[in-house]
């Protein structure tokens, strides 16, 4: 589906993140501190606190100290600056911390689909995805696995990493566990799904989502800031830009949810509205989310964006 681009992200010279604190130690404090937190998990807001280093697993679906993945590739189709000319090296966890009733991905994310691997594996992953001329490692539903993330990334940036780190998530994160991610990750592309907490519980199983949201998106422009900064080849290296799918039936409220944006992150966020919902999963059939989005209804969605005054991101075509 066709994208346009609205507004300007700033331009500037790129400059390494992690690599200082693999230096200084920093990093390998990080993963020690990351590790301690799975033997009563509380990486997401959710807190389940079972044991995952005994093997227990949460409601995530996750355990212990390997790694599901559903695949490692070239990904040509994020945003563009992500993707840029090259491609975005794109690793796709499997597991998530939701449970959405649309999930297009629900395989992966529900059913954990993929392949078990050891942190040096995942750190092979990371090192052939620069080989492959990458512009940047994208972690796609990371945040279940940061402890083995962060462990990944301190075995290949001794090996040579440099590339930016994206951290690719339904924006359903902690402030604790991405205080351990502040100088690592470059970019985040967190989602901004809800803005009624009954309507996240019934479609994505998630409790508490707009507060713990809210947080997190918070946290994420003190670290990196709410403006998104691209290199002299427009290819980003640092900052964020949030994901909204806008939902059928004004479910997703989507006027509230870029309101909430612009006045408590910034006008100048990046915004990307995405139009690419279709029926999936158990929303096929569905009363309220078993059709795709009518014209007026992304109408109304763009209008939104608007009248918020966020003038930089992207914008899907309908249809």
């Amino acid at each position: 589906m066709s994208e346009r681009a609205s507004g300007h992200a700033e331009q500037g010279n790129p400059k390494a993140s992690y690599l200082p604190l693999l230096v200084s130690g920093e990093l390998a404090r990080r993963v020690k501190a990351a590790w301690a937190m799975l033997s009563s998990c509380h990486l997401c807001p959710r807190g389940c606190g079972v044991d995952r280093l005994a093997e227990q697993a949460g409601f995530c679906g996750a355990t212990g100290r390997s790694v599901d993945v559903a695949s490692h590739s070239v990904h040509r189709w994020e945003e563009p600056p992500i993707s840029g000319t090259r491609g975005s090296g794109t690793i796709f966890f499997a597991h998530c911390t939701a449970r959405c009733l649309f999930c297009q991905n629900y395989p992966i994310s529900q059913l954990g689909v993929g392949s078990t691997y050891e942190t040096t594996d995942l750190a092979g992953m990371m090192l052939s995805l620069q080989r492959q001329g990458c512009h940047n490692i994208n972690l796609v539903t990371p945040t279940h696995y940061v402890p083995h993330v962060l462990d990944a990334i301190l075995r290949a940036a001794r090996s040579g990493l440099h590339l930016p780190i994206v951290y690719n998530t339904s924006g359903y994160d902690s402030v604790e566990t991405l205080s351990l991610l502040n100088g690592i990750v470059d970019i985040y592309l967190p989602d901004a799904k809800y803005a009624d907490d009954d309507v996240a519980e019934e479609l994505s199983g998630i409790h508490g989502y707009v507060s713990a949201n809210h947080d997190a998106l918070r946290e994420m422009a003190r670290q990196v800031g709410p403006r998104l900064l691209m290199d002299d080849e427009g290819i980003a290296y640092r900052g964020m830009v949030v994901r909204h799918l806008v939902l059928p039936e004004r479910l997703s409220q989507t006027a509230v949810v870029l309101r909430w944006i612009a006045d408590e992150i910034s006008p100048q966020a990046c915004v990307s509205l995405m139009a690419q919902y279709f029926p999936a999963h158990r929303a096929v059939g569905h009363p309220r989310l078993g059709r795709r989005l009518t014209e007026d209804e992304y109408e109304a969605a763009l209008d939104a964006c608007d009248a918020a005054g966020i003038a930089c991101g992207w914008r899907q075509e309908w249809g």
